[in-house]
């Protein structure tokens, strides 16, 4: 026997299963898995809120003031919250004050940089904190006399940036919200 029948017929063999294999795979109905993997991507928007803002301690060198947000996620799936940028206000009901501006998270800038994001499991809520310190706010008399009443009026606005549960799947969003307490 010659043994170029035997090479012939193990490549006719495997083109065969490759052939049954493609023709399996590509049968089902592209158009529902185009939409599936549309819907898969797509994400609703968390929702932010200021849940709370407490005047640790005042005194002429400093203030100290804790933030904190709440964030919840309507999707069926996880998603990760990277940074949650802000501006926090005060007001005394006659005029408002920029108390300050700052960051919860961090989005990776290249391979080096870590990553400091936070998870939202699927129709969950977390709460961010994050503690500010004003240093000499005895300069400003008006916001000191702020500071030291009972109950100012907060409000907080800014953008958060967050996509689904991989990093590499779906895009980036990015919202804006205004929150008041």
């Amino acid at each position: 026997m010659n043994p170029k029948i035997f090479v012939v017929a193990a490549i006719a063999i495997m083109v065969g299963v490759l052939g049954v294999i493609y023709v399996t795979t590509s049968t089902s109905d592209t158009t529902n898995d185009g939409s599936a993997q549309e819907l898969q991507n797509q994400v609703e928007s968390i929702t932010i809120e200021l849940q709370d803002v407490s005047i640790l301690q005042v005194s002429d060198r400093a203030a100290i003031i804790e933030i904190q947000f709440k964030l919840d996620n309507p999707n069926s799936r996880s998603v990760i919250a990277q940074l949650l940028q802000y501006s926090l206000y005060a007001s005394d009901n006659s005029e408002e004050y920029k108390i300050t501006s700052g960051q919860i998270g961090s989005r990776p800038e290249g391979m080096v940089d870590g990553s400091n994001y936070y998870t939202l499991l699927s129709n969950n809520s977390i709460v961010l904190k994050d503690k500010i310190v004003i240093d000499y706010p005895g300069n400003s008399p008006e916001l000191m006399s702020l500071l030291e009443s009972s109950n100012p009026s907060w409000r907080a606005e800014g953008n958060v940036i967050f996509n689904l549960s991989s990093m590499t799947s779906g895009q980036e969003n990015e919202i804006h919200f205004e929150s008041r307490l």
